[in-house]
């Protein structure tokens, strides 16, 4: 029976992760805490990966229980703490001089910031999954892997790319359940420019979503639905609740595949 391995939040859109053992997954089917918080211009446009790869030089971690955060660029022994719900406006500021533009910080409780609205459930992933990507380019790692796919739901499946069995033909979906959860399987996740860069240097891979593209397809299980793929540049599932009621999720978790809806 596969199992989930590991739980990752991304409190800050776009920042580094927080492990957990266990999370709660939201009425929105967003997991608590996870992309909490969003970092935009003076537009209101996102301040993340895709636009600048200023944010791989920033570590940072968010404590969801004391609202403490604390931000160090790479290369800096300084490290910056704050803390978030009293001294945001601070926070703001040295965003702003960082990013060397007007930074605000909007935070949604409810659902966070997911990029696909309509998909608003976590992404899950094999880690098989990324043990095959890690060797399909020379010096990266399986951290590395994890780090530059940044899924929420790791699943110990014994197979390469078994979230595949999370897709349906057509235009349906797989109800599956971890733990007293379920979930909607609904599309392969498409990336973006962030896979190409190593997370912790921001230095890029040049050719990595065509050479990644080619694995892929060549790679694809013959059991996987080929169809959904209108490119092979897609890793992980992206997910929607079955149910609209809380439920927490814990590392260990069975995970099993229920049906068709």
């Amino acid at each position: 029976m596969p199992t989930l391995a590991r739980i990752h939040l991304y409190p800050f859109k776009s920042l580094d992760p927080v492990r957990v053992s266990e999370a709660r997954l939201l009425p929105t089917g967003a997991l608590e805490h996870d992309r909490r918080f969003a970092l935009v211009d003076e537009r209101g446009a996102y301040i993340n990966g895709k636009r600048t790869s200023l944010v791989h030089a920033l570590r940072t971690h968010f404590n969801p229980t004391s609202g403490g955060f604390s931000v160090r660029v790479v290369g800096s022994d300084d490290e910056h703490s704050f803390q978030v719900d009293q001294q945001r406006s601070e926070l703001a500021t040295w965003f702003s001089r960082y990013f060397e533009m007007p930074v605000s910080i909007l935070e949604n409780t409810a659902g966070g910031f997911p990029d696909d609205l309509e998909l608003p459930g976590p992404t899950v992933i094999s880690s098989d999954s990324l043990s095959a990507v890690a060797g399909w380019f020379e010096g990266v790692t399986v951290d590395g892997a994890r780090d530059r796919f940044r899924a929420n739901l790791e699943i110990d499946a014994g197979e390469p790319f078994w979230e595949d069995r999370l897709l349906a033909l057509g235009m349906g979906a797989v109800r599956f359940r971890i733990g007293d959860a379920e979930l909607l399987g609904m599309n392969p996740c498409a990336r973006c420019i962030v896979p190409t860069r190593d997370a912790a240097t921001g230095s890029t891979i040049h050719g990595f979503a065509k050479e990644f593209a080619r694995l892929r397809k060549e790679n694809l299980p013959a059991w996987a639905p080929a169809e959904r793929f209108d490119h092979f540049y897609r890793l992980a599932v992206n997910t929607k609740p079955a149910a609209s009621r809380p439920v927490v999720i814990r590392e260990g978790d069975e995970v099993e595949i229920l049906g068709l809806e």
